[in-house]
């Protein structure tokens, strides 16, 4: 005696064969995807080392060129006070002394201005090398970004 619910109870017809090429696809699918994005990976950490090295190389050199600059300063600032007192050594009168010692102040207003200008520009310039590394790793960034 045949009822309908004997098809309900049955199992549709299953080939073992298709199951496994499918899964074989998959895995295969899987560990290829799996194979680029390690390489990506590798590439975006090697990529970020480089842009780390250049980074620090370029800190260290403009700290150097800022640390050499304001050696400079303080040299500058020492022998031009040195100069004052020698000349102030040499002074006759109280109206001289007034008169070197504002002229020693406005050279030395003067000094200053220019050493914070050069002092300015250089730091500018230093961080603007630094920055650079981080820079072109972002636009190299960017680029894979819109290709992709």
């Amino acid at each position: 005696m045949a009822t309908n619910t004997d098809d309900v109870f049955a199992f549709a017809a299953f080939d073992p064969s298709k199951f496994s090429e499918s899964f074989r696809d998959f895995a295969e699918k899987g560990v290829a995807q799996t194979k680029d994005a390690f390489a990506k990976a590798k590439e975006a950490s090697e990529d970020a080392t480089k842009t780390m090295e250049a980074t620090l190389e370029k800190a260290q050199a403009g700290t150097v060129e800022l640390g050499l600059k304001a050696i400079d300063t303080i040299r500058a600032n020492t022998e031009s006070s040195l100069s004052h007192m020698e000349a102030l050594l040499g002074v006759k009168s109280v109206s001289e002394l007034f008169e070197l010692q504002t002229s020693f102040l406005r050279k030395q207003a003067e000094m200053n201005v220019e050493q914070a200008k050069s002092m300015q520009e250089a730091a500018k310039k230093v961080a603007d090398e630094v920055s650079q590394p981080s820079k072109e790793a972002a636009e190299k960034a960017m680029k894979s970004f819109k290709a992709a």
